[in-house]
This record gives structure tokens, sequence and C-alpha cells, in this order.
């Protein structure tokens, strides 16, 4: 069984540590064994690319490469504060997660 994570993929991430340090991106692909996430235009990589039928110019493209999952922080959608993430079950005793900020911290 994999690890549940606190990141899914379409979230609203802001990066911790590392040379895209305070950006924020939206998640397109988490990778759960490795424990790291793809995050929309933040730690761009170079790929050389061959000509092709479909790129028959070939040349470099920017590709987004993986960041680690601690270094990421979910973004509040509602007011766009980052925190840390919580789960609690819902009426139908599924699990919610959502994101302790400090507003919520101080409520609780």
């Amino acid at each position: 069984m994999q690890k549940k994570l606190h990141i899914k993929k379409g979230d609203l991430v802001k990066v911790l540590s590392g040379e895209d340090r305070g950006k924020q991106g939206r998640v397109l692909e988490v990778d759960r064994t490795a424990l790291r996430a793809f995050v929309e235009g933040l730690n761009l990589n170079k790929k050389h690319s061959k000509p092709t039928t479909a790129n028959p110019q070939g040349g470099i493209v920017d590709k987004e490469g993986a960041i680690h999952i601690s270094n990421l922080m979910l973004i509040d959608a509602k007011s766009g504060v980052p925190g840390r993430v919580g789960r609690k079950a819902n009426k139908d005793g599924k699990l919610e997660r959502f994101v302790k900020t400090k507003k919520t911290a101080a409520k609780s």
C-alpha cells in the first residue's frame, strides 16, 4: 500500500526550499513511490529533442522536474494563505482535507 500524501494533482502549492523557493504553482503529477511532485512552471530542466515528424525542427525544450513533497506546502483555496494539511471526518464519515493556517489554528 502506498503512503497517503498531503499533496494531490491539481493543488496549488508553494515551494519551501530550493532554487524556486517562495514561488507557487499548480501540481501536474504526483509520484507516490518516490514522494515527488511535478509543479507547473517550476524546477525547469532543459530537454534536448531530436527532430521528428511531429516536431521537424527539434531543439531544446523546458520541462518541469520533480520536487520532493516535503518541500511543498498546500495553499488554501479560499484565503490564498499557505499552511499545513489536516484531515477530519465530514458528515458522511469520509476524511476531508483542510489547510491549517495561522487563522484556523487560533480558532482551535
